[in-house]
Parts: structure tokens; sequence; C-alpha cells
């Protein structure tokens, strides 16, 4: 008995140190440091240095050594890099430190962490995730990935082979959803979708049938609800709202993000702020309360208005997006869900009734005066990307990580509202990586045309063909300067 006893506890203080043990090596962040030929369209080469992030080829590359290969064409750039800040004024001539273009040093292992540090182009803040590192002559560089600086410099990037680089500065930023899938760059993705909120038309998708969690993003319907009431009379845009105590009981909890009390009033314009800036839950569950009298009620008429508008792969829970549990004794988890087709449904539905929405998504930050406090959106493409209208974010841990990004267009005759969806992607670094790269591509696809060939995209959206003469017309001339 004692000789088992004592082989028990060995057991159980063998599981306890690898589990203390496992979770410490899986936190921990590594970068692999390395290197990569460069070559421009000007005949400058060189090699570049690069940190492989936690993974094999999830390369960043030195902002100095590019700079240095830049210095003499149209796309040159300067550079200002502080411990947590990076400043990068596109046209500058870049002064080298001298430094730039070597081999990493034997003794150097870099340990430094993946972060949105702080980051202007032009004086202009962007959001980019970026490693800084301090170098020996205690300067610092910083790494970002290869396909956000092509973004931000406008500029075409290929890897002609492994280990290299060819920077085309003479031609603009471009980019294949298709062969982006054909590499497997959406595997890691539930599933996405790009295309006019106008005319209906789908420029890519993929996996855009399946129904996925959608977190946050089913504020949207919230939204649409809150727009319906204010337009039918029930409500008013400055009318005051009290906050019920299961309002405060949701802000104290852990996903809380506005601190509101019971008792206390808010407009209903700050409270759809609240809901989709800061993706407030507690404002998304007042709404629901003044509107319907309880969220129950209120969720019957979010499934009724999907039901409406044809979305045949919706359901809802809640009125926020937040995991939903069952009353039974073993409860069960559920979120709402959405395919990216119905969302694009909803979303053209929502900026065709309510194109006032995007007077509030496209703030970048706002103050609600009733409570006295500050909110700042959650949409990074607000800063990247001049067009960006909103819509909204959304996390949780089954949806992952997903951004519906609406984007203004205008084709000399009206403008337009291009649309892309992104669902479920493995967190917000590649949330908006590519969201970026599929809005960039929106836009090139709304003034090129998309070729027709292109992988998983389709002439029209189901349900969404133009009933107006001008937007049949407006089809008609957009089809006609594809086929040219």
């Amino acid at each position: 008995m004692k000789t088992f006893l004592q082989k028990t506890v060995s057991v159980i203080l063998s599981v306890i140190l690898i589990c203390s043990l496992l979770p410490m090596r899986a936190a921990a962040s590594f970068e692999i440091p390395g290197s990569c030929r460069v070559e421009t369209d000007t005949g400058n080469a060189g090699t570049v240095k690069t940190l492989d992030y936690a993974y094999d080829d999830n390369t960043y590359f030195s902002l100095r050594d590019l700079a240095v290969l830049l210095k003499d064409t149209d796309k040159a750039f300067s550079l200002e890099i502080t411990s947590n800040a990076v400043s990068l004024d596109i046209g500058n001539a870049y002064t080298p430190l001298g430094v730039e273009n070597t081999s990493w040093e034997d003794s150097e292992n870099p340990d430094i962490a993946l972060r949105r540090n702080e980051f202007k182009v032009n004086e202009e803040t962007v959001f980019y995730y970026t490693l800084i590192m301090q170098l020996p002559s205690g300067d610092y560089d910083c790494f970002m990935m290869a396909a956000d600086l092509a973004m931000i410099l406008d500029v075409n990037i290929t890897v002609p082979a492994a280990g290299s680089l060819q920077i085309y500065t003479q031609e603009p930023f471009d980019i294949s959803p298709a062969a982006l899938e054909e590499a497997g760059y959406f595997y890691g993705v539930n599933s996405v979708l790009a295309g006019d909120a106008t005319t209906g038309e789908i420029y890519y998708q993929y996996q855009s049938d399946m129904s996925y969690p959608i977190a946050s993003t089913s504020k949207l319907m919230t939204c649409l609800l809150v727009m319906e009431a204010i337009s039918t009379g029930q409500l008013t845009l400055d009318e005051q709202i009290t906050i019920s105590e299961e309002v405060q009981a949701l802000a104290d909890s852990g996903d809380g993000v506005i601190p509101l009390k019971a008792g206390e009033q808010i407009t209903v314009q700050e409270l759809l702020v609240g809901a989709l800036l800061p993706s407030s839950n507690e404002c998304a569950l007042c709404l629901a309360e003044s509107i319907a009298g309880s969220e129950e009620a209120f969720v019957r008429m979010m499934n009724q208005k999907a039901q409406d508008l044809g979305l045949s792969q919706t359901i809802f829970y809640n009125s926020n997006g937040l995991p939903s549990y069952t009353e039974d004794f073993v409860p069960a988890k559920r979120q709402n869900s959405m395919s990216a087709e119905d969302m694009f449904r909803l979303v053209s539905y929502l900026l065709k009734v309510y194109p006032q929405i995007t007077e509030i998504t496209s703030m970048e930050e706002a103050a609600l005066e009733s409570i006295d406090f500050a909110v700042k959106n959650t949409n990074p493409l607000l800063h990247n990307l001049p067009e960006v209208t909103g819509l909204k974010t959304g996390t949780t841990n089954k949806a992952g990580a997903c951004l519906v990004t609406s984007i203004t267009a205008d084709d000399g005759r009206m403008e337009h509202d291009l649309v892309v969806i992104v669902l479920g992607t493995e967190d917000s670094i590649e949330r908006g990586r590519v969201s970026g790269l599929l809005a960039r591509y929106a836009l090139h696809a709304f003034d090129a045309g998309v070729d027709s060939t292109e992988s998983g995209a389709s002439d029209q959206a189901s349900g969404n063909l133009p009933v107006h003469a001008e937007a049949a017309v407006d089809q008609i001339i957009r089809t006609a300067r594809k086929r040219q």
C-alpha cells in the first residue's frame, strides 16, 4: 500500500510539473533570425535581415535594411524608430546608420514581442503589428511583414525563389485571392467574401455558404433593428434610456466594456456608438431591452428579421454575440452564427436602407457625454485605408477574430459600398492583415473589374439582383467595361 501511494504521489507530481511547464513553453515567444536576398526593379540588391516569429516562414523584414535598398527609388522612405514607436515618411531620403544589410551577429539571440507598436506613415497613425529591437549601437530597428510594407508603399512584391524577394517600385500593390487560396492562405480562416453591396456583385468568396459563429458582428443585426425602431418613431436618437440591473450586471462582468450603472440614463445615440465602436455588450443589451422589453423577445425579432431577409444560414441567441448557455442540468454553449453570404445580404440591406450608420462606424473615437466616458473604434482598417467607413469587429474563442469592413468607391456616376467579410481568423493580427489585403483587392476589382475565372468568384449574389433601373443600367455598364 505504501509503495502504491508513493507511486501515485510521484505520478501526480509529474503531471503537475508537466502542466506547469507546458503553458510556459507554449506562451513563450521566440524569433528565428535569418536573412533574405532582396532585389528591386532599379537594380539595387542586398541582404535583408529577417525574423521568423514563432514559426518558420512567418517572416518579418528589417525596415532599415529595406530603406537602404529603396533609397534611390520612387518609393524611398525615411525612418525614425524608438523602443515602441515608428515614424515612416514616404518620399524622404533615408539616412543610413552603417549597420544595414549586414548579417546577424552570432551572439544575437532576439527575444522580442510582436506588438501593435505606435506607427505613423507621413504623420498619420496606422495599425500594423511589428517587432522593434535595439541594435548593438543603441539604435532601434523595426521588423514588419513584406505584405504590410507593400500595402503602405503601394508596390508590388513577389517571391521568385525561396529566400528572396523582388520589389517592383513602378507597379502598384496587387493581390490575387485565388492565388492565395491555392497557396493555402485561407485554410486558417473560416470564410471570406468581398463584393459590391450596391450592386450585389461578388468579387471573391471562400466557404461563404457555411454558417460559422460571428461573435460581436452580431451587433449589426441589433443596430438594424434599432434603426428600424427609430424610423417608425418607436425611438429617437436623443431619447434617454434608463439602464437596467441586468445591463449593469453585464457591464460589471468579465465581458463588460462600458461602466453602465442601473438607474442612470444614456441616449440611444450613445448606446449605438457604444455598441459599434468599442463593441459594448451591455450597450447592445440595453438597446434590445428598450425595443422589445427583454432580450428574449428581442432575439425573436432578430431571427424573424433574418428570415424576412432570406438569411437561411443564420441563428441568433442574444443581442451581442457572446456565448449563450442553456438552462439545462448540463448547459449547452451556443453562439450566434451566420454564413458570410448571409452577412453580405444583411450588410447590403443595412447600408442601402440606413446608410447613415457609417456616420457612426467611421468615427475613430467618440465621447459618451451622458456618462462622461470616451470610447475608441476597434476597427484597425479605419487607420490604414481612407476609403474605409466601418463596420464591425468581433471575437470569441469559438468564432475567432472576425471583421466586417465597408468601403466607399466612386465610379464617376455614384458612390458604391464595397464590403469585405472575414470570419474566423486565428487572432486580431491575421484578421487585420486578411481584411486589409481583401479590402485593397475589392477596390482594385471595382476599378478594373474582376476576372470571371477568379476562383470562388460569382457574378451576382443570390437574391441581390438589381431591381431599380439605375442599378441595372449601372451593372450593364460595369459588365461591359470588364469585357473590354
